[in-house]
């Protein structure tokens, strides 16, 4: 997994949400839709959610779907 793979990961996993341009602002990200997909093939429940933002533009907002995993104990 690549380390900006990783980095997206480990934010979502502590149940924030991430949009293109929070990704681009926060990690260089300028394909969100990329990592997010090469994240879901390796099994993470991310989900996404179209949201408006300030300027009436609709973006993804992306988030773990924690409802989905499993308890492993």
């Amino acid at each position: 997994m690549s380390s900006q793979n990783a980095e997206i990961l480990s934010y979502l996993m502590k149940g924030k949400t991430l949009t293109p341009m929070e990704a681009l602002q926060m990690f260089g990200s300028f394909r969100l839709a990329a990592r997010v997909y090469e994240l879901k093939n390796l099994g993470h429940p991310i989900v996404s959610e179209k949201i408006t933002v300030g300027d009436g533009q609709h973006v993804a907002s992306y988030s773990i779907d924690f409802s989905s995993l499993t308890n492993t104990q």
